[in-house]
């Protein structure tokens, strides 16, 4: 990119808000900390999951074998 192009923006995951994708916002793509930790609030409760099969423990233990 050179020094006249303007940095790409992307929406805010949480909040839609316009976030300038460069080195001067440190939670991109989220607006602030505060966007942040709600998407990891809804990971850590399984608000948010990627979908598939729930696997057992027993399976998950062979697999680390």
């Amino acid at each position: 990119m050179t020094s006249n192009e303007t940095p790409p923006e992307a929406a805010c995951p949480v909040c839609k808000a316009k976030v300038v994708w460069s080195g001067e916002s440190p939670f991109r793509p989220f607006c602030s900390e505060r966007c942040k930790l709600i998407d990891f609030g809804d990971w850590a409760t399984e608000a948010h999951a990627i979908p598939g099969e729930q696997a057992s423990l027993k399976e998950q233990d062979e697999e680390e074998y």
